[in-house]
Protein backbone atom coordinates (compact mmCIF):
# COMPACT_ATOMS: atom_id res chain seq x y z
CA UNK A 1 0.00 0.00 0.00
CA UNK A 2 2.94 2.50 0.80
CA UNK A 3 4.75 1.40 -2.57
CA UNK A 4 1.42 2.58 -4.85
CA UNK A 5 1.04 5.69 -2.39
CA UNK A 6 5.12 6.16 -3.43
CA UNK A 7 3.96 5.77 -6.91
CA UNK A 8 0.79 8.14 -6.94
CA UNK A 9 3.05 10.69 -5.33
CA UNK A 10 6.02 10.78 -8.14
CA UNK A 11 3.44 10.62 -10.44
CA UNK A 12 2.10 14.19 -9.55
CA UNK A 13 5.82 15.10 -9.12
CA UNK A 14 5.57 15.97 -12.43
CA UNK A 15 4.74 19.61 -11.38
CA UNK A 16 7.23 19.25 -7.87
CA UNK A 17 4.95 21.41 -5.85
CA UNK A 18 2.55 18.91 -5.26
CA UNK A 19 5.40 16.81 -3.61
CA UNK A 20 6.60 19.55 -1.67
CA UNK A 21 3.13 20.53 0.12
CA UNK A 22 2.64 16.70 0.85
CA UNK A 23 6.12 16.55 2.39
CA UNK A 24 5.54 19.73 4.39
CA UNK A 25 2.22 18.12 5.21
CA UNK A 26 3.92 14.78 6.70
CA UNK A 27 6.34 16.99 8.50
CA UNK A 28 3.77 19.53 9.89
CA UNK A 29 1.35 16.45 10.98
CA UNK A 30 4.73 14.38 11.88
CA UNK A 31 4.14 11.06 14.48
CA UNK A 32 0.64 10.44 15.52
CA UNK A 33 2.29 9.49 19.03
CA UNK A 34 5.22 11.24 19.63
CA UNK A 35 4.39 14.61 17.24
CA UNK A 36 7.84 14.29 15.77
CA UNK A 37 8.80 15.05 12.14
CA UNK A 38 8.67 11.62 10.13
CA UNK A 39 12.34 11.09 8.99
CA UNK A 40 12.52 7.59 8.76
CA UNK A 41 10.86 4.77 6.96
CA UNK A 42 9.89 1.24 8.30
CA UNK A 43 10.59 -1.22 5.36
CA UNK A 44 9.30 -3.83 7.53
CA UNK A 45 5.96 -1.93 8.35
CA UNK A 46 5.45 0.35 5.22
CA UNK A 47 5.25 3.31 7.18
CA UNK A 48 6.82 6.30 7.90
CA UNK A 49 8.49 6.97 11.61
CA UNK A 50 9.96 9.41 14.14
CA UNK A 51 13.06 8.90 15.68
CA UNK A 52 11.23 7.77 18.94
CA UNK A 53 9.26 5.21 17.23
CA UNK A 54 12.55 3.77 15.31
CA UNK A 55 14.11 2.74 18.59
CA UNK A 56 10.99 1.40 20.23
CA UNK A 57 10.40 -2.32 20.39
CA UNK A 58 7.79 -1.74 17.52
CA UNK A 59 10.42 -0.97 14.88
CA UNK A 60 13.88 -1.40 16.72
CA UNK A 61 14.45 -4.56 15.31
CA UNK A 62 13.45 -3.49 11.48
CA UNK A 63 15.01 -2.67 8.73
CA UNK A 64 14.12 1.37 8.98
CA UNK A 65 15.63 3.76 6.70
CA UNK A 66 15.77 7.64 6.20
CA UNK A 67 13.26 8.70 4.39
CA UNK A 68 15.15 10.24 1.52
CA UNK A 69 17.51 6.93 0.49
CA UNK A 70 13.62 4.90 1.40
CA UNK A 71 12.28 7.51 -1.83
CA UNK A 72 15.62 6.97 -3.90
CA UNK A 73 15.17 3.12 -3.92
CA UNK A 74 11.41 2.92 -4.16
CA UNK A 75 11.72 5.44 -6.84
CA UNK A 76 14.03 3.06 -8.87
CA UNK A 77 11.79 0.20 -8.55
CA UNK A 78 8.76 2.17 -9.91
CA UNK A 79 10.56 3.19 -12.69
CA UNK A 80 12.18 0.37 -12.97
CA UNK A 81 8.58 -1.43 -13.23
CA UNK A 82 7.04 1.58 -15.39
CA UNK A 83 9.40 0.94 -18.41
CA UNK A 84 8.62 -2.90 -17.90
CA UNK A 85 5.18 -2.01 -18.42
CA UNK A 86 5.60 0.68 -20.92
CA UNK A 87 7.71 -2.00 -22.92
CA UNK A 88 4.55 -4.55 -22.67
CA UNK A 89 1.93 -2.14 -23.57
CA UNK A 90 3.93 -1.33 -27.10
CA UNK A 91 4.35 -4.96 -27.37
CA UNK A 92 0.78 -4.94 -27.03
CA UNK A 93 -0.04 -2.30 -29.04
CA UNK A 94 2.15 -3.33 -31.84
CA UNK A 95 0.05 -7.12 -31.86
CA UNK A 96 -2.82 -5.22 -31.84
CA UNK A 97 -2.21 -2.95 -34.97
CA UNK A 98 -1.05 -6.70 -36.92
CA UNK A 99 -4.23 -8.15 -35.94
CA UNK A 100 -5.63 -5.19 -37.48
CA UNK A 101 -3.94 -5.31 -40.37
CA UNK A 102 -4.45 -9.12 -40.93
CA UNK A 103 -8.06 -8.45 -40.61
CA UNK A 104 -8.94 -5.63 -43.36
Amino acid sequence: ARVLEIAKELSSEATGAAMEEEEEEEEEEGCEKHREPLGFFCKDDGVGVCAVCRESRAHRSHAVLPVQDALQEYEGQIQARLQDLKDKRDKLLGFREAEMRRSW
